[in-house]
């Protein structure tokens, strides 16, 4: 069993800069692939970024390429997405996500939620114009 809990959300002024934090429980952590999502009320959610178990420079959708970074500290058991020149659009709550089963990204099935098999609660982020 995994816990993912993130933290770091709030409200943010555009062109603003955030880090939201997953702090993963369990010694696998570090075997893990890990993503993150977005959700906006009335919308589906929404891949923004993963890595593989190693790090290294991860994948990211379209719309935060450039401006968000996903990074993650194995000896800490943390999983992190840096978000600058932040806008109105990013607001959503935002999810971290774990593969138990994989350490790498496997061709795009990584950028859709049933890849992942484990989930946070969730931590709002608000980008006010």
């Amino acid at each position: 069993q995994v816990q993912l809990v993130e933290s770091g959300g709030g409200l943010v002024q555009a062109g603003g800069s955030s880090r939201l934090s997953c702090a993963a429980s369990g010694r696998a952590f570090s075997t893990y692939a890990m993503g993150w999502f977005r959700q906006a009320p009335g919308k589906e959610r929404e891949f923004v970024a993963a890595i593989g178990w190693s790090g290294g420079s991860g994948s990211y959708a379209d719309s935060v390429k450039g401006r968000f970074t996903i990074s993650r500290d194995n000896a800490k058991n943390t999983l992190y997405l840096q978000m600058n020149s932040l806008k109105p659009e990013d607001t959503a709550a935002y999810y971290c996500a774990a593969n138990s089963r994989s350490k790498v990204l496997i061709g795009t099935r990584y950028k859709t939620p049933p890849w992942y098999d484990y989930w946070g609660q969730g931590t709002q982020v608000t980008v006010s114009s």
